[in-house]
């Protein structure tokens, strides 16, 4: 079985297994949770995005170790790898989604193209916010916050929005750097 397949079957598995919640509430939540933020950034669109990232790289962090514990996935040699992982796995897991993986050569990004996005249901930009509040940038704050944890410092774009007029929503992840792995000076012997 391939990489791809089975990362998906496992995502399919987990995805039966994890409590759920409604995603009509999640959506709801979340929307509520952005209404937050715009009042108090007072509409300055480059906080607005830059928060909603922060918040999901703060997720991302958190949910690595939940994912790492309940899913059983292989260790991934390599990017294409973890990309696979993350948009055929963990996309799945914790939101019941799949995402298309298209990796780009040589395998230093790929993007993860969702054609079903939760935290986009019963949404309409406001014409002054449509073609500058990211609204889905959670997603990329947490797709860096989880790779970072995995020693992969990344960079990501959203791409394409359904909110924007797109068909899809798409994700691109660029690899900056590969971190150094093992403990801090702090937590060396002497």
């Amino acid at each position: 079985m391939s990489s791809k397949s089975s990362a998906a079957a496992n995502g399919q598995a987990l995805w039966a297994k994890v409590p759920k919640a409604n995603a009509e509430l999640f959506a709801l939540t979340y929307g509520a949770l952005v209404m937050e933020v715009v009042s108090d950034s007072d509409g300055n669109v480059d906080e607005i995005n830059e928060q909603l990232e922060k918040i999901g790289y703060s997720i991302g962090i958190r949910s690595v170790d939940e994912f790492l514990a309940k899913s059983n996935s292989p260790y991934c040699k390599n990017l294409e790898e973890t990309a696979n992982v993350l948009g055929k796995t963990a996309f799945k897991m914790f939101l019941g989604i799949n995402c298309d993986v298209q990796i780009y050569n040589p395998p230093t990004s790929f993007s993860l193209i969702l054609h079903d996005n939760p935290l986009s249901l019963f949404v309409e930009l406001p014409d002054n916010y449509k073609d500058t509040l990211q609204y889905t940038i959670l997603y990329c704050g947490v797709i860096r916050g989880a790779l970072e944890m995995l020693n992969y410092k990344v960079e990501c774009t959203l791409i394409k929005s359904t909110l924007r007029g797109d068909d899809v929503d798409e994700i691109k992840v660029d690899l900056k750097n590969i971190l150094q792995d093992g403990a801090g000076e702090d937590y060396q012997e002497e």
